[in-house]
């Protein structure tokens, strides 16, 4: 039994078009050979590749990230305990994003309809806003005036 797919198998059996598999390929996160013909052949093993890179990019990861953590396996099948360290990894990443998000969701209340200018200051706009101390609005646009 051969176990290289086409590209199109590839694609068919991932659920991703044939393009990205091309730009994936392009950036380095998937390898392929090529036939005497110049067709382009992947190992099965790289559904699993592929189901990697399509799982951490719904989780916002970025495909450079994505590319670092596959280099440690270039040549060999993704085993479950390699992805076990690569998701542990990105774990700490995505707790701090979450936080980060989820205070800026519960600033967001007291920000809706603002219009950010009338507010004698803005944790969300400029967290360390020390001339907002002094005022709402254009603070160094007043300054220059005196001047």
């Amino acid at each position: 039994m051969d176990s290289t797919l086409s590209v199109g198998e590839v694609a068919k059996r991932s659920g991703i078009a044939v393009s990205t598999l091309h730009y994936y390929e392009e950036k380095g996160l998937i390898k392929s050979m090529r036939t005497s013909g110049n067709q382009r052949r992947y190992h099965r093993s790289i559904l699993r590749r592929v189901a990697i890179i399509r799982i951490a990019k719904q989780a916002g990861i970025s495909l450079q990230l994505i590319k670092a953590h596959l280099e440690k396996f270039p040549t060999k099948e993704v085993s479950p305990a390699d992805w076990q360290q690569m998701s542990s990894d990105w774990r700490a990443m995505l707790d701090e994003r979450i936080t980060n998000l989820t205070q800026l969701r519960d600033k967001l209340d007291s920000c809706i309809g603002c219009g950010c200018l009338s507010l004698r200051d803005c944790p969300l706009r400029n967290p360390d806003d020390k001339l907002g101390e002094t005022g709402a609005g254009a603070r160094i646009l007043e300054l220059e005036k005196k001047l």
